[in-house]
């Protein structure tokens, strides 16, 4: 798997502790996440519930009185992490019976009650629809019992909570606008696991991004499994339909906040993006020009097998449109290798697909079957580990040579940057973005986060480009 930096990660986002707040005399909440920015956006309402409950986070979980892992369920290998990190704890809870130790999550979802009954030192199961209901399960928990809420919902959305802002580097925030997804591709959990979708009121979602923006942030990225299917309907109050808000016109209301806003989203299904969305993009000056559209096969008989609900002609014509309607649009994407029955032939079909796109960046998996999907009752998982790893290497090699390429172009450009924070291999260096979702650094000079510069790109590694600012706006004073 590739990070946006392209550099290989494993296929679990390592867990954060994330921290807000050092309050003496409250109780402390060790929060740690792992998986996908819903979960980190996840644990940012979970804190915020807790917050008002008397808790204030820590970054020690030593001296933390509960400890929640918001965990992820799309690999073996990331359920596997959650399981170390569990044991990590156990000496703590044995010089420490108090401490209260909970998962939360897709992997609390799909394991429910065998999580209390496998780890005895887990306390709390919560699923990722009853977080409201934490506090009654901790005082289940103090009440000398463990607790369990794995209910899914068809309404909930947390549209009320405001979220506390984890880890945060103060110029970029997730905002959640829908959960579940009802897709239902045959190798993903996640619709059982988070549940159906639904919308979230726009309105809502427009009051959070303005209360971002006046606290300093200056870029947020609108979150679900599938916003192409976002969908609100508003009515009077005779419950007649006023009007329908797509994923279109709910990305102009947020960008409609302030021109110094960008907008960023996540995740697009090929076959449900349309063109308004495209138009919508190009229209604003301030919604970034970066579509992440996950493939997954290049080859037809796959995506049939994996129920992607598109073919490959159709994806090559969303990213025709993608070309054609936002000119030098950044275009990633997710695949897997080594699906069920997928022959060399069939892989070098997404082999092509790669050479025909030529991603900027790609997030890359070898197959892992996962219990209770579509998947794993319907066919055998009968590519071997050693044809998975060698198919996963190959991908990886040739997405370096093209993000090489892609990074290329943006040699002897101008580039607007939002500066998020010190570059990670440089404290003289500064670090942000360009609207194609590429990293750029440039000498730190004067400058300070939060502020749009011009960078004019003069080097750069393989997924990064390096210059010097030639001019810049302040985005705040």
């Amino acid at each position: 798997m590739f990070d946006t930096n392209n550099k290989v990660i494993d296929e679990s986002r390592q867990g954060e502790a994330l921290v807000i707040d050092k309050t003496t005399g409250e109780k402390k909440l060790f929060l740690e996440s792992y998986g996908c920015a819903m979960n980190f956006s996840d644990s940012e309402i979970v804190a915020s519930i807790l917050t008002g409950k008397g808790y204030s986070t820590t970054s020690d979980y030593e001296e933390a009185d509960l400890i929640l892992i918001n965990t992820c369920a799309i690999r073996e290998n990331a359920e596997q992490r959650v399981r170390g990190r569990l044991r990590d704890f156990s000496s703590l809870k044995r010089k420490n019976p108090s401490l209260m130790i909970g998962v939360m999550g897709c992997m609390a979802e799909r394991l429910k009650e065998k999580l209390l009954e496998e780890e005895k030192l887990v306390d709390i199961v919560v699923g990722p629809d009853a977080y409201r209901d934490l506090p009654s399960l901790i005082e289940t928990v103090e009440g000398g019992q463990k607790a369990v809420n794995v209910l899914l919902s068809r309404e909930e959305t947390y549209a009320d909570i405001s979220p506390v802002r984890l880890g945060t580097n103060g110029v970029t925030a997730f905002i959640s606008i829908m959960r579940g997804c009802d897709n239902m591709c045959s190798f993903c959990v996640v619709p059982f696991t988070r549940g159906r979708e639904r919308s979230r009121d726009p309105e809502s979602i427009v009051r959070e991004a303005l209360q971002l923006f006046e606290n300093g942030y200056r870029e947020v990225t609108l979150l679900g499994q599938n916003v192409d299917s976002y969908k609100f309907e508003i009515r009077n109050p005779k419950s007649e339909i006023q009007e329908v808000v797509s994923f279109a016109n709910l990305m102009e209301r947020v960008a409609l906040v302030s021109p110094e806003l960008r907008i960023r989203f996540s995740t697009s299904n090929p076959g449900d993006m349309t063109d308004d969305v495209l138009y919508t993009i190009a229209k604003y000056e301030n919604i970034c020009d970066y579509v992440h559209l996950p493939v997954q096969s290049g080859n037809n008989e796959i995506l049939e097998r994996m129920n992607r609900g598109y073919t490959r002609e159709w994806y090559l014509n969303r990213i025709e449109a993608i070309r054609e309607i936002i000119p030098g649009c950044g275009i990633s994407t997710d695949i897997i290798t080594g699906f069920c029955g997928e022959t060399d032939e069939q892989f070098a079909d997404t082999v092509s697909m790669m050479e025909e796109v030529k991603y900027e960046f790609a997030y890359m998996f070898k197959y892992s079957e996962r219990p209770g999907t579509l998947a794993q009752r319907k066919y055998t998982d009968d590519v071997s580990e050693e044809i998975k790893q060698r198919r996963l290497a190959e991908i990886i090699s040739l997405q370096q040579k093209h993000s090489s390429i892609k990074v290329k172009e943006g040699l002897g450009k101008v580039h607007r940057v939002l500066i998020e924070g010190i570059s990670k291999k440089s404290k003289e260096m500064f670090s942000g973005r360009n609207t194609q979702n590429t990293t750029v650094v440039f000498p730190k000079e004067n400058f300070r986060k939060g502020q749009y510069v011009d960078v004019l790109a003069t080097d750069c590694t393989i997924a990064t480009l390096i210059g010097k600012v030639v001019s810049e706006e302040f985005a705040h004073s």
